[in-house]
């Protein structure tokens, strides 16, 4: 009756990079929120979020949670600890309060971001950066 050939339904993570789970703006939600593809929140959301992939925080989303996600772009309100593996955005109209952790940041004029960010890199830093040295400072050291 149903059909026994049916594949199973597997939901695509990303599809155009369009977000698979969205919280609209008449909801509200308190807890855990664990999403394997990208999420967009318009709505009110506590708790602790993690996403595999994007995390869109439009313009009436007001987020207080702890967040880990690929990419993450806020438009609305974040209060919270921000771990964004790839880039974090922040909108003209994005206000984040918390410390981020990224690999990249990119906050637009009028944007708010008040916390202290770290970044994160694959590249092995040196201890110590030493200033270039300018070739009178050399010539008069060879003497």
């Amino acid at each position: 009756m149903f059909g026994s050939n049916r594949k199973s339904a597997q939901p695509q993570p990303m599809v155009n990079g369009r977000p698979e789970t969205v919280i609209g703006s008449n909801t509200r939600f308190v807890g855990t929120l664990n999403a394997e593809g990208n999420v967009r929140i318009d709505g009110a959301v506590e708790g602790d979020i993690e996403v595999v992939g994007n995390l869109i925080i439009g313009e009436t989303g007001r987020v207080i949670a702890t967040i880990k996600a690929r990419n993450v772009h806020v438009s609305g309100a974040v209060k919270g600890q921000i771990t964004a593996l790839e880039q974090l955005e922040i909108s003209p109209t994005g206000k984040v309060w918390g410390d981020i952790t990224t690999a990249a940041l990119h906050i637009e004029p009028g944007g708010l971001f008040r916390g202290q960010s770290s970044m994160t890199t694959n590249i092995e830093e040196p201890l110590l950066l030493e200033a270039p040295r300018s070739s009178e400072s050399r010539s008069s050291a060879e003497s």
